[in-house]
C-alpha cells in the first residue's frame, strides 16, 4: 500500500483525468484526517459536499456514491492518512449559469497532518471570502495573507470583515473563551467540520456556548483563544494583531475532550 493515492470516481486517476483539472478552478472540497481507517464527523463532511454541490452545480452526487469513493481511497492507503475529496464538473461539463451540472469526485490521500504546537500569533487582516459558507478551491488570498503575516513575524492571519468583526483565519476557525463559556464569532465564515463536531459534543458535555460578534476591541475582555481545523480541535492563540490573549489550558483541554468524544466512523 502507498500513503498517497489519487482516484477519480473510485479508480486510479490518469493523466487524462488530471490534465484538464490542472487548469480549472471551479470546484469545492472537504478535507479530513483518517485514523485507523475511520473518520470523525463523516456526516458533516458528506453534508458539506452535498450542500456545496447544490450551491455551485445545481445538483449533488448521491451520498452512497460519494461514500464508496471515499472508502476506495481509504482502503488503498495505510490506516492513518489525510484525505481530500474535491467535487467538480468533468472537463466538457456545462457549468454555465442555470445549468444543473453532474459533478464528479477526485479523492487524494497523503500522510497524516502535523499540527503546529502553538501558541500562535495571528496578524489581523481585513478580508472577506467570496461564498464564505462554501469550502471552494482557488483561494489565493488565504496563502497570500499567510505569507504576508509570516513575513511580518506572525504565525498566521485572522480575517476581519468590513464591519470590523473577526470571522476566521486562513485555514482555521476561531473560538474564544470568556471565562465561563466557549464563544463562537458571528460573521460570514466557513463552518468547519471540526467546529461542528466540537459544538455538538460540548453541548452533550454540558459546556456553555455563546455566539456573538467579536471585534479587536473586544479581545481584552476574553480569557483565551484557539484556532481549529481538520488537523486539530484546538491550537492556542496568544495574540491577534497587537492584542495579547491569556493562556487558557482548561479551555484547550475541554475542546480536545469534546473532539475525542466523537466516535470514529468508517466511510
Amino acid at each position: 500500500m502507498t500513503s498517497y493515492v489519487v482516484q477519480r470516481d473510485g479508480r486510479a486517476a490518469t493523466a487524462e483525468d488530471l490534465g484538464p483539472l490542472a487548469f480549472a478552478g471551479y470546484a469545492h472540497f472537504t478535507a479530513m484526517q483518517v485514523r485507523g481507517g475511520r473518520v470523525r464527523g463523516l456526516d458533516l463532511h458528506l453534508e458539506r459536499l452535498r450542500s456545496a454541490s447544490v450551491e455551485m452545480f445545481g445538483r449533488a452526487m448521491p451520498g452512497d456514491r460519494v461514500r464508496a469513493c471515499l472508502r476506495a481511497a481509504v482502503e488503498a492507503g495505510p490506516a492513518d492518512l489525510s484525505l481530500r475529496a474535491t467535487m467538480y464538473v468533468p472537463p466538457g461539463g456545462d457549468v454555465a449559469a442555470g445549468a444543473d451540472a453532474e459533478p464528479d469526485v477526485l479523492v487524494r490521500t497523503g500522510p497524516p497532518a502535523s499540527v503546529p504546537e502553538g501558541p500562535l500569533a495571528l496578524a489581523a487582516v481585513e478580508y472577506e471570502r467570496t461564498l464564505p459558507a462554501v469550502k471552494h478551491v482557488g483561494e489565493v488570498a488565504k496563502t497570500y495573507y499567510l505569507r504576508q503575516a509570516v513575513a511580518q513575524g506572525f504565525d498566521d492571519a485572522a480575517f476581519v470583515d468590513r464591519r470590523g468583526r473577526l470571522s476566521e483565519a486562513t485555514i482555521w476557525n476561531l473560538a474564544f473563551w470568556d471565562g465561563s463559556a466557549v464563544v463562537w464569532p458571528v460573521a460570514g465564515m466557513l463552518a468547519g467540520t471540526t467546529m461542528g463536531i466540537v459544538r455538538r459534543r460540548l453541548e452533550r458535555l454540558g459546556v456553555p456556548q455563546r455566539h456573538r460578534e467579536i471585534t479587536l476591541a473586544d479581545l481584552p475582555e476574553l480569557e483565551g483563544a484557539v484556532v481549529m481545523n481538520s488537523w486539530t480541535p484546538g491550537v492556542a492563540v496568544h495574540r491577534i494583531g497587537s492584542v495579547p490573549l491569556p493562556q487558557a489550558p482548561s479551555f484547550l483541554e475541554s475542546l480536545h475532550e469534546a473532539y475525542q468524544a466523537e466516535p470514529l466512523t468508517s466511510p
